[in-house]
């Protein structure tokens, strides 16, 4: 049984969210310390040799793993943080690097068409006043419009019409609002499927639908989850999304079209409330007993590095 007095820490800026709650539950059945930090009170501290992470005045210590869980709005500082502890020898289930990527959306969508994953046709562009040339490459309306910074389905428009598409890509232009201009899939119904990956397995899956009337299948939006069986090409290339990103634990959304599944994004955040819900699955504790694998892999390093004498 591990030492209560080792932490493992959750970066959250609320402790009451339900994801943030059910891993510090996962963490405590373990046997370890949940340790609840808001990533945005903690103060870097850069030195040679000696990097540390203050929280009100109090160094943190006794940390053997970190479970991020920042939000898109915070990545910068969220990622600098989670950055530090990688530069202070803890495991974290998401590095930093892969959190910032994907956080970007284009870099993102490059990301995954390089892995030869099966995506939405997608444009875009830096305010082009080629407007029909967008629509055109798109394969015409009805089609898609989405704010790069956009999360949970905000600042997502299905424009029905070519005339719609031209007001509504040349407003957000006019505002100076990045966007991207993707292919609406009508097949799909206002559904998509959230595949849950944790260390390169899949460990739940669940089909989204959006409420009548709604082509985005959110749960914040008012959409529903119900558990699904995914196919294989589905849950290979949920893995293959993943592993393009380079992250542990991802929530891969796919599309079911005519043409095969087709990944829509790879979150690095993934909330659990839905999943663990619509699959009756302890979610939580997957994620748990990956960040108990790499504790116990570093210590493994050390140990052997223990055992190595120098030569005589």
């Amino acid at each position: 049984m591990p030492d209560k007095k080792l932490n493992i820490l959750i970066l959250s800026r609320n402790k009451q969210l339900y994801s943030t709650k059910r891993i510090a539950e996962a963490i405590t059945e373990k046997g370890y310390n949940p340790l609840i930090l808001d990533h945005l009170k903690c103060d870097i501290v850069i030195e040679q040799d000696k990097p540390a992470i203050y929280y009100d005045g109090e160094l943190i210590k006794n940390v053997v793993a970190v479970i991020p869980r920042i939000g898109a709005s915070v990545t910068f500082y969220g990622a600098s943080v989670v950055r530090q502890f990688e530069m202070m020898n803890i495991p974290t289930v998401t590095e930093s690097q892969a959190l910032v990527r994907s956080r970007d959306k284009l870099r993102s969508l490059q990301i995954l068409a390089r892995s030869n994953v099966g995506m939405p046709k997608t444009v875009f562009t830096n305010y082009s006043k080629e407007v029909d040339m967008i629509i055109d490459s798109v394969g015409g309306a009805p089609l898609i419009v989405k704010l790069l910074e956009g999360t949970q389905g905000y600042g997502v428009v299905l424009a029905p019409t070519r005339k719609a598409a031209e007001s509504i890509i040349e407003a957000f232009h006019s505002m100076k609002a990045r966007v991207i201009v993707q292919e609406f899939i009508e097949e799909a119904k206002g559904a998509d499927v959230r595949v849950f990956v944790v260390d390169n397995k899949v460990v739940g899956a669940m089909k989204r639908q959006g409420k009548e009337g709604e082509f985005r299948s959110n749960l914040h939006q008012g959409g529903t989850g119900k558990i699904i069986k995914l196919t294989k090409e589905e849950r290979n290339i949920a893995l293959t999304a993943a592993r393009s990103m380079n992250l542990s634990i991802a929530g891969v959304d796919l599309l079911q079209s005519s043409r095969g599944p087709l990944v829509l994004e790879v979150n690095s955040s993934p909330g659990l409330e839905g999943i663990e819900k619509a699959t009756g699955k302890d979610i939580a504790s997957k994620i748990v007993e990956y960040a108990e694998k790499l504790i116990e892999h570093k210590n493994n390093k050390i140990s052997t590095r223990r055992k190595i004498k120098p030569n005589a």
